[in-house]
């Protein structure tokens, strides 16, 4: 199978299993890992998600060799974006793309993440990088437009000038520069992204998960809006979080736990 999940409690983390390929996207990974993000984020047992790639690169982007060989209509029959603002997404040509998660997924990177494999990492909501780990817009080089989302996200994370310089060349973006220009949040030594990626999700399902969940919306939400109407989604997203988790957790506070800012016993 070109994609499985496995499960630490909490802590689902889907592994792109294509390593003779660099884990790049065909028509059959695509569907699996749709399908495989879907389970999780309607599975009640499941908080965080990692997303990794078997073998040392994490996606080489959309297969070319399958898309030479005439497979490259199927990947993207059916998914034109339907005119009706309430219609649901078809996925997206490298599978999850397109899906809006009401929990957090966490890439894991090692080596290559170029092409459609770095609209993956940017799909995600961090990015854990191995030291030797790097993104690139490669697709430049065959006339290959991004089609996931990369036009969208890229900018968001790292503003228009330096989206457009890393799109327009293609260039390789080493993970010192994706951390410094805010397109990776943390940086680690090569080997360690997925264990770092969950330790990272694990520490995020242990907290109350209606409030986090509902922050992370708010985040999202707000964007591109004014402060006003920013405000206005995060108090309808979260007062009523803050009538239930909210109020237990003070409780718990006044019976003597966290204080001093430890999060170790809550």
């Amino acid at each position: 199978m070109p994609v499985r999940t496995e499960k630490a409690g909490p802590v689902w983390t889907v592994v792109m299993s294509r390593p003779q390929q660099r884990n790049a996207v065909d028509h059959e990974h695509a569907e699996a890992l749709y399908e495989a993000f879907l389970t999780f984020d309607r599975d009640q047992d499941a908080r965080v998600a990692v997303f990794w790639g078997e073998g040392g690169a994490f996606c080489a982007g959309w297969d070319l060799k399958a898309a030479a060989a005439g497979a490259g209509s199927n990947l993207l029959a059916g998914l034109d974006i339907p005119a009706d603002p309430l219609a649901l997404l078809p996925r997206g040509p490298m599978g999850p793309s397109r899906l809006e998660l009401s929990k957090p997924v966490i890439a894991a990177v090692e080596g290559p993440a170029v092409a459609g494999g770095m609209e993956l990492a940017m799909w995600a909501d961090c990015r854990v990088m191995a030291e030797d780990a790097y993104f690139g817009v490669y697709c430049r080089r065959w006339g290959i437009p991004l089609i996931d989302g990369g036009t969208v996200r890229l900018p968001r994370l790292v503003g228009l000038g330096k989206a457009l310089d890393i799109i327009m060349t293609g260039r390789k973006v080493t993970a010192e520069e994706a951390y410094r220009i805010g397109l990776a949040e943390r940086i680690v030594p090569p080997g360690e992204a997925r264990a770092q990626a969950e330790a990272m999700a694990a520490e995020i399902a242990r907290f109350p998960q209606r409030c986090m969940q509902a922050d992370r919306r708010s985040a999202y939400a707000a964007w591109g809006k004014s402060v006003r109407d920013g405000l206005a989604s995060e108090w309808a997203s979260s007062a009523h979080v803050l009538k239930n988790e909210g109020v237990a957790g003070a409780a718990r506070f006044a019976s003597g736990k966290g204080r001093g800012g430890n999060f170790g016993e809550i």
